[in-house]
């Protein structure tokens, strides 16, 4: 016996016993679920065609394992605009078991719920929240924050808001600060947010200099 049901956008034939990956599913291996979405079951005499769907037919399946497909690479480049992207992606999906094939409105043998996707959105940020939060952990206060009022560091040329919050986070809230780093302060600051001498080639010494004596 054999049917075809379509998850995740796709449609696929199965038969009991057959292990598919599909697009993923929300549950945790062992878990069992239910395949409404039917086109066709065949097998036993004449095959029932749905319209679209066979109506009180379904398909039990057993979650296998819930993991990653292989890296893609995707590149981009546009020509004589110097400008090339790279980037890698890993497709989510959910392998099951196929355990019964049912007709005629028949529920599984065991308890089950219905086959329901993972929210893509969920699957493709939460590696990517993982890394912020991650990043904004290890930023930690470098230097005593004066007391006062904070100047506006985003009148630093290369400053924005998000890095001025990271500054800010590392102890550096005013001009006078920045004017007066040491050799050893860029360094730490060039290590902490990963700057690779971004403030000796933005001149941040000179501009939080003159900066400070405008105030």
């Amino acid at each position: 016996m054999f049917a075809v049901i379509k998850t995740g956008g796709k449609q696929y034939t199965v038969s009991p016993e057959d292990v598919i990956k599909i697009e993923k599913l929300e549950g945790e291996a062992g878990d069992t679920v239910v395949f409404d979405s039917v086109l066709l079951v065949g097998g036993e005499g004449d095959a029932q065609v749905g319209a679209p769907l066979v109506e009180g037919a379904s398909v039990a399946a057993e979650i296998v394992d819930q993991g990653r497909g292989r890296k893609i690479i995707i590149f981009k480049k546009r020509r004589r605009q110097n400008s090339r992207r790279r980037n890698g992606h890993r497709q989510h999906f959910t392998s099951v078991k196929i355990t019964e094939i049912l007709t005629g409105g028949k529920a599984p043998a065991k308890a089950a719920k219905k086959a329901t996707p993972a929210k893509a959105e969920d699957a493709e940020k939460a590696p990517a929240k993982a890394k912020a939060k991650k990043a904004d952990a290890e930023v930690t206060a470098l230097f005593d924050a004066p007391a006062g009022d904070k100047d506006d560091l985003k009148k630093i040329s290369g400053v924005g808001p998000v890095l001025e919050g990271k500054l800010n986070a590392l102890g550096i809230t005013t001009f006078a600060q920045v004017a007066a780093f040491s050799a050893e302060d860029i360094a730490k600051v060039d290590d902490a947010l990963s700057f690779k001498g971004r403030i000796e080639r933005d001149n941040w010494l000179e501009q939080a200099a003159s900066l400070a004596a405008e105030k």
